[in-house]
């Protein structure tokens, strides 16, 4: 995946004492996504707005809140969380890398 014409934020968004990072990127279009590195662990995040998580490398285990369902995901694949909600992600070993954008 490559993204052009971006204006790229170099000030990280660091989670879980760095067990989670990432960089936010702005689209010429004004969209906004983040590109990150999830560590081994399980960590919960919470949405404002809709989300859709793009897998792309690694794997991890997801599961949306107000969901019953434990979901695996790898490179590749992709989920969505709905605004106001949240998800717990799961990554047993290796990286995970993401692309995260915002719907909506």
């Amino acid at each position: 995946m490559q993204f052009t014409k971006v204006t790229a934020i170099a000030k990280a968004n660091v989670y879980f004492d760095g067990k989670v990072v990432s960089h936010t990127i702005l689209l010429a279009s004004g969209e906004k996504k983040t590109l990150g590195l999830i560590y081994p662990g399980k960590f919960h995040f919470g949405t404002g707005k809709a989300e859709r998580m793009e897998i792309t490398a690694g794997e991890c285990r997801v599961k949306i809140d107000g969901s019953g369902d434990t979901r695996g995901y790898g490179a590749g694949t992709h989920f969505d969380v709905p605004a106001n909600s949240g998800f717990d992600i799961e990554v047993a070993g290796g990286i995970c890398e993401y692309v995260c954008s915002f719907l909506g």
